[in-house]
């Protein structure tokens, strides 16, 4: 630019646009006025950006991206000995040959115009911008990576998202303090900080795989915890167990305290061993569901049998093998043993629970007698118990068959040697000697039936009724140890009266007399005395079926109706219904054929029923 402002000459453009022409100016006053020279320079630079003169009617459009044509703007310009910088050195110079401070406005005018001088088809990214400088093409190849940092700015560096914060503010998008253990951001905006995640620490991929397999096999084991006690698993089990402890245990025995041989004996030894939970869990289900039909109850009251009887049949098995073994071990005998005895008898309660009358009671019994006759107990409580427990139902049931008799009159079982007193006792007649009168009269009716089934006449002769005669003494002098006037005495003067009218009925002639009718109405009267909720209501069954046997009269027979009545509501036994259909069907033949009413055995069988009584 130094060398063109002391240069003579300049570039003078042509008016008519034919290019420029250089002439020598000798003075100023020669020098061309600014507005001509911009004049020329509109004209010029408005043919440069069409590419072509005035006259050209050519239509080719011309790329400033580096692929030139034939008529690209530059060689027009080369070509008339005209370039666009040449022009504006030419117009600095002018400029401060002029030394005219005016002449600025102009030159950015000029700017203006030469700002329109650009491709027609360039991209968005790359078009012009006012104060840059001009865009230059860029050349075919790979596109950059990164574009370059605008000038004179800073570059921005792009940080990654934190992730230290806390739950709430990145579930939240918001950026956080990092307070712990709250972040005041949260506070402050009234939201509950979740808190900051656990810290990862860095595992090698062995440890991680590790871990996974570990997590892997926790997830196969089982997480619930064993059962406390086997057999009782559900819910539905829990609440047979509260109602075998708390009210089905006091209607088995006169015991209604805590030494109630069911849950001080029979319930801890079945905690070790399952198949007699199973048993005592069917026997408080079969009371239960006598009380409330719900379906779920008679279902796992099933279960239970069905587990009873299958775990009872095992350990027999086992039991067996165990003692033709040699060294067996004396205390593992004891733990099986005695629980089998215990599982038998309480088969037998269940079916007085469900009240069946087509004997399923007798395998039950027929088991028990085998194994206590085989092998007593060792425990002597429990062998106190459950003896007087099987005498009890096995003198009863006597009372209702033809062909079931005692062990006690065979010889094959005896009391335990120790014999407590009376109060001891859990049943009443048993340790006190009552039921030995009864044994004894059953062997006289049966031998009353069996020669009168002969045609032997009469058929009482002489040595039963010397029998007889012994045992009504000893009836009469017969005394319990129970307390006067408590509930267990007025029973056991109950049990006292229906044992002698057991007697007249069998040797006596079957008809209505003052004698058994006193007797009769003396017995209810002892009925009468006992509490609704007295313990002594779970035995009273066999004494009042007894005393229903013998009612001739019908103010007796109404009498009796309302002990059957308040015994079912006092135990809810469902074989107390077949025993008072019997009774009923007795009446009945009382008032059509007397004389065939004495031998009820008969009848129950005629009945197509077998069922305990007690």
């Amino acid at each position: 630019m130094l060398s063109m402002q002391n240069s003579p000459y300049f570039a003078h453009p042509d008016v008519n646009g034919s290019g420029l022409q250089d002439e020598r100016c000798d003075s100023p006053s020669d020098i061309p006025t600014l507005r001509s020279v911009t004049t020329a320079l509109r004209a010029s630079t408005s043919s440069t950006s069409t590419g072509a003169s005035p006259d050209d009617t050519s239509t080719d459009s011309h790329d400033w991206t580096g692929d030139r044509s034939d008529h690209s703007p530059d060689r027009d310009a080369h070509a008339n000995g005209y370039h666009p910088s040449g022009a504006l050195d030419s117009v600095f110079t002018l400029d401060r040959a002029q030394h005219d401070m005016d002449s600025l406005p102009k030159v950015e005018e000029l700017d203006e115009d030469l700002q329109s001088i650009k491709p027609s088809d360039v991209g968005a990214e790359e078009q012009y911008e006012p104060g840059a400088p001009a865009a230059v093409p860029r050349k075919r190849g790979r596109p950059r990576k990164h574009p370059l940092p605008a000038p004179g700015g800073q570059v921005k560096v792009t940080k990654g998202r934190s992730k230290t914060g806390c739950i709430t503010c990145r579930r939240r998008k918001k950026k956080c303090d990092e307070t712990k253990p709250a972040c005041l951001n949260c506070q402050k905006n009234a939201v509950v900080c979740e808190g900051y995640p656990p810290k990862e620490i860095w595992k090698s991929g062995r440890q991680k795989i590790a871990d996974a397999v570990r997590t892997q096999s926790l997830t196969t084991v089982p997480r619930n915890l064993p059962l406390l006690i086997d057999g009782i698993e559900t819910d539905i089990d829990r609440r047979f167990l509260d109602h075998f402890v708390y009210g089905f245990s006091r209607v088995l025995t006169l015991i209604n305290d805590d030494s109630n041989p069911f849950k001080e004996i029979l319930l801890p030894m079945a905690t070790q061993h399952r198949g007699l939970m199973h048993s005592l869990m069917c026997l408080s289900g079969s009371h239960l569901s006598g009380l409330d039909p719900e379906p779920k109850l008679k279902e796992r009251k099933y279960f239970h049998f069905h587990r009873a009887i299958q775990d009872l049949k095992d350990n027999i098995t086992a039991s067996s093998s165990q003692s033709a073994g040699a060294g067996a071990d004396q205390d593992q005998q004891l733990l099986v043993e005695d629980p089998i005895i215990a599982s038998t008898i309480a088969l037998s309660l269940n079916t007085i629970c469900e009240g069946e009358t087509n004997g399923e009671y007798r395998p039950h019994m027929d088991a028990a007698r085998y194994l206590l006759v085989s092998q007593q107990p060792r425990n002597e409580k429990f062998r106190q118990f459950i003896v007087e427990f099987f005498q009890y139902h096995d003198i009863s049931n006597a009372l209702t068959s033809l062909d079931r008799r005692p062990s006690l009159m065979q010889g094959g079982l005896r009391l335990p040697d120790f014999v407590p007193g009376a109060q001891a006792g859990n049943f009443l007649g048993v340790f006190d000697g009552l039921f030995n009168y009864i044994s004894e009269i059953t062997q006289l009716r049966d031998r009353i039936r069996q020669r009168f089934n002969e045609g032997y006449e009469p058929a009482v002769d002489y040595q039963t009724l010397s029998e007889a005669v012994q045992i009504d003494t000893a009836i009469r002098t017969w005394k319990t140890s129970h307390e006067e006037d408590s509930p267990n005495w007025f029973l056991a003067q109950l049990y006292r009266q229906s044992t002698w009218v057991y007697l007249y009925r069998t040797i006596r002639p079957s008809r209505p007399s003052d004698k058994i009718a006193q007797v009769v109405d003396d017995g209810l009267g002892y009925l009468d005395q006992l509490p609704q909720d007295a313990g002594a209501y779970s035995i009273v069954l066999m004494p009042l079926f007894l005393l229903g046997c013998s009612a001739f009269l019908p103010q007796q027979r109404e009498r009796i109706q309302r002990g059957f009545e308040s015994l079912k509501a006092y135990s809810n036994l469902r074989n107390i219904e077949p025993a008072f259909k019997v009774v009923t069907r007795v009446w009945e033949i009382m008032d059509t054929k007397m004389e065939d009413s004495w031998d009820w055995e008969k009848i129950i069988r005629d009945m197509n029923m077998d069922f305990l009584i007690t």
